[in-house]
Order: C-alpha cells, then sequence, then structure tokens
C-alpha cells in the first residue's frame, strides 16, 4: 500500500508581496531586525535577502540620521501612535542615496502584544529630483522678477489688492513692499482716473478679455505723476477660477518726452524749410518787382523835368511818384523778411536811437498812446542797421498800438542777455534785448505761430499788408539775431528783438555800400560810361538818367556783350547788375579786374548778399534807385 504525500499550497499573499517590485515591502522584528525581504526592497535598497535578513533596519539610514537616533525613535512612534510616516534619504547597499517615502506599521497578536514592524518603502529619488529642480526654477523666476528694476512687476488679488511687489515697483513707484503689500492698487492712478472708475474698469476688461493693456498717467508716491505703459494679465487655475492678476507697469515718461521732442523738432523743421521756401519766392518776386519800380520810378523822374508847368499834371505825377516810392517800401519789406534787404551792419547804440524816436513815435502812433522808454544806462552796442532797426521798433510800435483801439501804454525796453537766442546758440553768446510791450488783445497760439509769417494780418482788408512782423523778423535774423513774440490772448504782446553785441572796433567789417550824402565832385566833367543789365527796361532807364547827368553812355544787356565792349574802348567806370544769367555782375566785376585792377565798378542790386564772384569790396547801388542816388554814388567812386 502507498503513501501519498500531500503539498502544501503556496500562500497566495506572499506570493502578491514578493513580486511587487516598485514598493520595497519587508518585516522588522520589535527590535529592528529585518525578517522578511520582497523583490522591490531587493530592486532599489540592492541587498539580496540572504544578505539583509537578520540585520537592523538602520543599515539603511544615513550617518546623520543614525547619529540622532531616527530608526529607534522612528520604531517608538510607531508602537506607540500606531503608525509612522516620513519622507527622507536612505543608503543603498552600494553606499549612493536615494529619497523614500516611508511607512511603518505595528504587528500585534490578538492579546495586542507587539510582534514586529511591517514597513513599507517607496523610492522617490526621480520625483524629488523634479520636485528639487522645480523648487530652483521657482527660486529662480522669483529672484529674476523681484529683481527686475526696469519694469515694475507685482501681483494683485481678484479683488485689486497688491500681494507681492519687485524692485522695479520700488524704484518706479516709490513703495517699499511693506508701504503697499495689502494695499489697493487704485492709489497709483490720479484722482480724475480715479473718479471716473477706471482702476475698477482695467480689472474687468483683464478678467472678461483676459489682458488690459494701455498707456496714461500714473502717481508716485511722492505724488508726481510719470506717463507708464500698463499691462495686466488675469490668472486662473487649472479649473479656470480667478486667481488674481499679473501686473507689469514701464515708466516712458522720458521715451514721450523725446517723441514730443522730436515732434517738435519736426514740426520746427517743416515750419523752417516752409518758410524758406516762402523767403526765396518773397525775395524773387521782390528783386523782379525792384527792376519794375526801377523804369517807373526813374521814368517819372526824368518825365518830370520836361513837364510843363501843368498844376494838374504836376499833381498826378506826384502822386504816381508816391504810389512808387509806396512800391518800393512794400519790396523793402518783402527783401527784409527773405534777408535780402540790403542793409549797413554796424555798432548801434541802442538807447541813443530808441530816445531819439520818441518824438516821431508819439507823432505817428497819436495822442491816445502813452510811451514809456527804460533802458539803463552803460548797455552795450548792438550790431544792426540803425535805419533798418529804426523801421523796425515803429512798425512793432504801430502793431501795439493797433492791439490797444481805446489806447494805452507801450513800453520799450532793452537790456543785455548773456543768454541764448534759442536752443541752437551758443551759451556764451552776448545779446541785447530791445522789447516792445502792449497790454492790448493779445493772441491765441494759433495767431500767435502764424504772426510773422509774411502777408498773414489780423487787421482786416485793406487796413495792413502782413509784412510788418516779418520785415522785422528778416532785419533780427539779417543783423544775427532773432525776433521773438510772447503774448496771452487778453493779456497783451511782448516783442522781442535780439541783436548781437558788436565786437571790438574793427571786427565787424561790412562791404563797402555807397555813402548816402556824399557831395558830387566834379559834376560838370563827362564821363564815358558802361551800363550793363539784362533787362531791356532798367537799361533804358539807367542810360536816359546817366545821359541826362551829362555822361556819354553804351549799354550791354549780359556780361559776354560787356567784355566784347571792353576791348572795344576804355571807360571811367562800370555800372552793373548783379543777377544777371550765366554771369553776374560780381563775376564780372572779378573777370574785369584781373586784367584792369584799377577800373571802377559800381554794382547795382536789390540783394545784400553777393554769393559769388567774390565782389563784396565793391560799391553797391541799392535798386531801385533815383537819379540823384546815381549821381551821388558815381562820384562817390570817381576821383
Amino acid at each position: 500500500m502507498t503513501t501519498a504525500t500531500l503539498s502544501t499550497p503556496p500562500d497566495p499573499y506572499r506570493l502578491l508581496l514578493e513580486s511587487i517590485t516598485d514598493y520595497g515591502i519587508y518585516m522588522l522584528s520589535p527590535d529592528g531586525r529585518v525578517s522578511s525581504w520582497n523583490a522591490g526592497a531587493k530592486r532599489f535598497k540592492g541587498y539580496s535577502e540572504q544578505e539583509i535578513l537578520g540585520q537592523n533596519y538602520a543599515v539603511f539610514f544615513t550617518p546623520e540620521d543614525l547619529a540622532s537616533g531616527l530608526p529607534a525613535r522612528a520604531l517608538a512612534e510607531a508602537a506607540d501612535k500606531g503608525r509612522y510616516e516620513t519622507q527622507g534619504w536612505r543608503i543603498r547597499k552600494d553606499g549612493t542615496r536615494f529619497w523614500v517615502h516611508a511607512v511603518i506599521d505595528p504587528i500585534r497578536d490578538a492579546g495586542g502584544n507587539l510582534m514586529g514592524f511591517a514597513k513599507i518603502t517607496r523610492d522617490l529619488t526621480e520625483r524629488r529630483e523634479a520636485e528639487l529642480e522645480l523648487y530652483h526654477s521657482q527660486e529662480m523666476f522669483k529672484r529674476l522678477v523681484l529683481g527686475v528694476t526696469d519694469y515694475a512687476l507685482y501681483m494683485l488679488s481678484p479683488e485689486g489688492i497688491v500681494t507681492n511687489w519687485n524692485l522695479g515697483a520700488e524704484r518706479i513707484k516709490g513703495y517699499r513692499p511693506e508701504e503697499i503689500v495689502g494695499h489697493h492698487f487704485s492709489q497709483f492712478y490720479t484722482p480724475d482716473d480715479r473718479a471716473k472708475g477706471r482702476p475698477a474698469q482695467a480689472l474687468e476688461v483683464a478678467r472678461t478679455v483676459g489682458r488690459f493693456e494701455k498707456e496714461g498717467w500714473r502717481v508716485r508716491k511722492d505724488g508726481t505723476q510719470f506717463f507708464a505703459h500698463v499691462i495686466i494679465d488675469a490668472i486662473r487655475d487649472p479649473d479656470g477660477t480667478l486667481i488674481g492678476y499679473a501686473k507689469i507697469t514701464r515708466d516712458i515718461t522720458e521715451r514721450m518726452e523725446a517723441q514730443r521732442q522730436l515732434e517738435v523738432a519736426r514740426e520746427q523743421l517743416l515750419q523752417s524749410q516752409k518758410m524758406e521756401a516762402i523767403g526765396q519766392l518773397t525775395g524773387g518776386v521782390a528783386h523782379d518787382f525792384n527792376n519794375l519800380l526801377m523804369v517807373i520810378m526813374s521814368s517819372l523822374e526824368l518825365m518830370q523835368k520836361r513837364m510843363p508847368q501843368d498844376t494838374q499834371l504836376r499833381k498826378l505825377l506826384a502822386n504816381a511818384q508816391l504810389g512808387a516810392e509806396r512800391g518800393a517800401a512794400l519790396t523793402r519789406s518783402m527783401l527784409a523778411f527773405a534777408r535780402r534787404q540790403q542793409m549797413k551792419i554796424v555798432p548801434v547804440d541802442v538807447s541813443t536811437l530808441v530816445r531819439s524816436m520818441r518824438d516821431m513815435l508819439a507823432g505817428s502812433l497819436g495822442a491816445s498812446i502813452e510811451i514809456e522808454i527804460d533802458i539803463p544806462p552803460g548797455l552795450p552796442l548792438a550790431l544792426s542797421d540803425p535805419n533798418q532797426l529804426a523801421i523796425a521798433v515803429l512798425n512793432l510800435a504801430v502793431n501795439a498800438r493797433d492791439a490797444m483801439p481805446g489806447g494805452g501804454i507801450i513800453r520799450i525796453e532793452a537790456d543785455a542777455k548773456p543768454g541764448l537766442v534759442d536752443d541752437k546758440s551758443d551759451a556764451s553768446n552776448k545779446f541785447v534785448r530791445l522789447r516792445v510791450i502792449d497790454s492790448g488783445e493779445g493772441m491765441d497760439g494759433e495767431t500767435l505761430a502764424k504772426a510773422a509769417e509774411p502777408f498773414f494780418t489780423t487787421k482786416g482788408v485793406g487796413k495792413g499788408t502782413g509784412l510788418g512782423l516779418s520785415m522785422v523778423h528778416g532785419i533780427a535774423e539779417q543783423s544775427g539775431g532773432r525776433l521773438l513774440l510772447r503774448s496771452v490772448q487778453g493779456s497783451g504782446t511782448t516783442a522781442e528783438i535780439w541783436l548781437p553785441v558788436a565786437a571790438p572796433t574793427g571786427e565787424n567789417e561790412q562791404p563797402n555800400i555807397i555813402p548816402a550824402a556824399v557831395e558830387p565832385i566834379n559834376a560838370r566833367r563827362r564821363l564815358k560810361v558802361l551800363a550793363v543789365d539784362d533787362d531791356f527796361l532798367v537799361l533804358l532807364n539807367t542810360s536816359s538818367m546817366l545821359e541826362d547827368l551829362g555822361h556819354s553812355v553804351v549799354e550791354a544787356t549780359s556780361a559776354e556783350e560787356a567784355v566784347k565792349a571792353l576791348g572795344r574802348e576804355q571807360f571811367d567806370l562800370i555800372i552793373t547788375d548783379h543777377s544777371m544769367p550765366r554771369t553776374t555782375g560780381s563775376q564780372l566785376a572779378s573777370m574785369v579786374h584781373e586784367s584792369r585792377p584799377e577800373q571802377p565798378i559800381i554794382i547795382a542790386t536789390g540783394y545784400a548778399e553777393l554769393p559769388e564772384g567774390g565782389a563784396d569790396h565793391l560799391p553797391r547801388l541799392s535798386k531801385p534807385f533815383s537819379q540823384a542816388e546815381l549821381d551821388r554814388a558815381i562820384w562817390g567812386v570817381i576821383s
């Protein structure tokens, strides 16, 4: 008879524990010795079952934990409280460390006696490294945000309360973190914006749209305002619940000011280009008009000599001459604006000039205007043409009178200014500032901006040419200075002529302008004159005046014709227009002086500037000129 052997079936729980590899699950004796060991424990602690069974589990702890008695405390706490749970570093068999999540549970029998401990360990090293990396990344980001100084970066609660504060916010807005965290961000807004509910509107846009962006004025802690570019982004959790706002503020005050200055500079450039174009047009028209006036005035003058003694005819002729003179005054104003007015720049005693004009001003302005002059003694001499400067002062005084229809006081002041005429001037320049001040109607901004433009007037049709201020502007510019106008509507106007202080004697040399009062020398001597002008009408009248004075005249309509005439015969005098095509009068003079350096030559021109030909040293005769002026000019150069 055969005896059958019965085999014990395997324990399914034991099979389950031994197959788990992600957790180390093993038993400890009451004193902490390892009494069982599964595959998971072997995998991440490195010990085989034969190597570890019977050893105290303290072998897994770091030297620091062993020194602090942690293994025994962990078992005591598990026995006392029924469970011990922790995370920390442990040691593998090869000495490397790994981060674990450990749970120790006591095992008791039915009578409550401690039989040992169940220990479960999970390797969390990868997760720990990820957490540490995330922590370091968050710390770096936090330091980055807190360290930014060019931008204010901070968080707001859903209600708009400031919850943190970086260095940029402190620098831009002036608050330290302890002064602003916990306060509502609306205090950065201007009172007007707060009254209009702008802070709440910004949060609402960010909440509904996700982002709010705008530029506007904000207020610092000290009450000063700055122009800011602001962005508010809504922050939501994974469920979409609003948890607050991220706010970025940048101070763009300097950029805005730079942009404003750029716009001002662009506007000034456009205005300068416009005025230059108008000046060129005005100067060209005035030059051509001068030629026409030359013909008319000289013809009228010659007619007056030959006209019969008819009172009515002579009256009409006188009216015609007066009209021509007014036309000549108009062209002088146009040329002054275009800076082509012939001027003799000399040192001028502004005080003496203005005081000498008092009686003339009183007679011109009327009894309703009182004139006050306040010019201190010892004022330095200024550079200008005294006759043109007197005309400028008269123009300004007439404008001041017209601004006070009910009468009033016109103050004329002058002082020395070491400052600037404008931002482009050298700060070391010295100026004499002549001011004409009225208490009249004043001008608004738009009128003030156009006041010195040619042909602009507020006096109504037929009451002004619009060239008064533009003429003063031209005289000041041609003198090396500026005209500045300051006015407030309803509070009067101040017109300032800035003139450079005269240099020591000898440094302000000017072209040789024909003297205005030179007595004729040897007036009966008959001269042979070469008259050169490309305008036939002007040439005809110049020749007629010369012949009427008793001189012999040869005419040339160009520099080329003049050279040919000079090749045929000698002349006592050459009178040539400057502005001629191909070859100018000054170029002609240079050509002549190469072979005849002693040849007397007079340049007839309406311009002060002779840019070509190098003939600035030659005597000039200003167009339109009378026969008397022509005669004085001739005997001013002929000895």
